[in-house]
């Protein structure tokens, strides 16, 4: 049962990343180039990550936990950060992306999410990495899917905030001091 639960819920976690990836894209009046192929990395990454960490886990035993109704928290993981991400997508509105790019009058978003965290989006994108990790019950895997991608959104958030530095100038710079990147009061 577990085992089923655990495909359905990563075909939806997927093809939502797919649906994002087709229809929230800049559009031609956007800025173009600021990517910097982040989203690219980010890709790579990911397929890579969560390659091996499935692989992984069944090759090296590692375990994380012995009861197998631990595996449900991760699978838990998993449906609040795809919940979160698109929660703080709506609340962006038109403003979000999956590239980095200045959309015409653009704003800087401060409120909800956006008020405690930078980048909730991709604070919810790792909560569900974590969770999909975790899920593997495997120490290793979890290490070997996290990291790199935590890495590799951090790298997207560098890109990103350089941008935003740009356009919003002394605004952006005021709101980076407020507030925090991915986890409320730490980073």
């Amino acid at each position: 049962m577990y085992i089923t639960i655990f495909y359905i819920v990563s075909a939806i976690w997927i093809l939502s990343e797919i649906f994002l990836n087709r229809f929230l894209r800049s559009g031609k009046s956007d800025k173009k180039g600021a990517d910097k192929n982040s989203e690219l990395f980010i890709w790579l990454v990911i397929g890579v990550s969560a390659y091996t960490g499935v692989y992984l886990s069944h090759v090296y035993d590692v375990p994380i936990y012995s009861n197998g109704m631990f595996a449900f928290i991760g699978i838990a993981l998993i449906l609040i950060g795809i919940g979160f991400r698109f929660w703080a997508i709506k609340q962006l509105g038109r403003f979000f992306t999956v590239d980095v790019t200045i959309r015409q009058d653009h704003q800087l978003m401060q409120s909800g999410f956006y008020q405690y965290l930078r980048h909730p989006s991709y604070a919810a994108s790792l909560l569900s990495f974590f969770g999909f990790g975790f899920s593997l019950n495997s120490w290793l895997s979890l290490a070997i899917v996290f990291i790199p991608v935590l890495f590799s959104f951090i790298h997207r958030m560098n890109v990103e905030e350089k941008v935003l530095k740009d356009q919003f100038g002394e605004k952006y710079i005021d709101y980076m001091s407020k507030t925090k990147r991915i986890v409320p009061f730490i980073y």
